[in-house]
């Protein structure tokens, strides 16, 4: 069953506000990380004319330490963990440890909430409802855990969620486990809670997942819940 989503304020399809949208395929953390700046800057300076941007992406190898970050959470050794060909990089976003990497759907929804009218919580909440919404399309039940932003699945985490706000304007966003490989979550205690599970759809649904199916079930998904419209500039259609 769906949760009820918080109460968005919807609009008619000819005023529907429209995101900048792009699909970047597979990139570093720290090339994303510049993209997402240069949009903040963007929209911070009212030169965007839009409520923000969408970046739909895959990461190469990386772990990612938020601003409550432990070091404790590290399993091996940061230098052990480089010398495994994954980044390991310290970022401003909210939550704990997470990796990132090839199959995973990386996204970085750099919006103004006051344009959109949402608080932090709901928008949080909207960002896992997006995905929640998009498993239900691949017959998977997911849900949320209460505490830990993100979705799971039977138990087992298959989405984290971890954003940065500043000036009204988000950054950063969810990933999503798509065929990840879910070994290299060994690496850390994810999200720094002891006893979690990862899993990714691939796992659950014991079949290949194609990504390019995920992102456009995604970007519909994404329209939905935010009633937004999105300007592809380099999508999939």
């Amino acid at each position: 069953m769906k949760t009820k989503l918080i109460k968005l304020n919807k609009m008619s399809a000819s005023t529907k506000k429209t995101l900048h949208y792009k699909y970047l395929n597979r990139i570093s953390y720290a090339d994303a990380l510049q993209i997402q700046q240069e949009s903040h800057r963007a929209i911070k300076s009212d030169s965007a004319n839009s409520p923000g941007y969408l970046y739909l992406l895959e990461h190469h190898p990386v772990i990612t330490n938020g601003r409550f970050g432990n070091d404790d959470n590290y399993v091996l050794p940061v230098d052990a963990i480089e010398a495994k060909g994954v980044e390991v990089y310290s970022s401003d976003r909210g939550g704990d440890l997470t990796f990132h990497g090839p199959g995973q759907l990386v996204t970085y929804p750099i919006l103004n909430l006051r344009e959109l009218n949402l608080g932090v919580k709901a928008y949080i909440f909207s960002l896992e409802q997006v995905i929640i919404d998009l498993l239900a399309d691949y017959a998977i039940e997911s849900d949320r855990r209460n505490g830990y932003p993100g979705v799971w699945t039977n138990g087992q985490k298959i989405a984290s969620i971890g954003v940065s706000i500043k000036n009204g304007i988000t950054m950063h966003g969810s990933a999503l486990n798509v065929s990840t490989d879910l070994n290299s979550f060994s690496l850390i205690v994810p999200c720094g809670i002891s006893d979690v599970v990862v899993t990714s759809m691939q796992k659950v649904l014991g079949r290949d997942v194609e990504m390019d199916n995920v992102i456009r079930t995604y970007q519909n998904c994404f329209m939905n819940i935010f009633d937004l419209e999105l300007s592809l500039e380099n999508g999939l259609d």
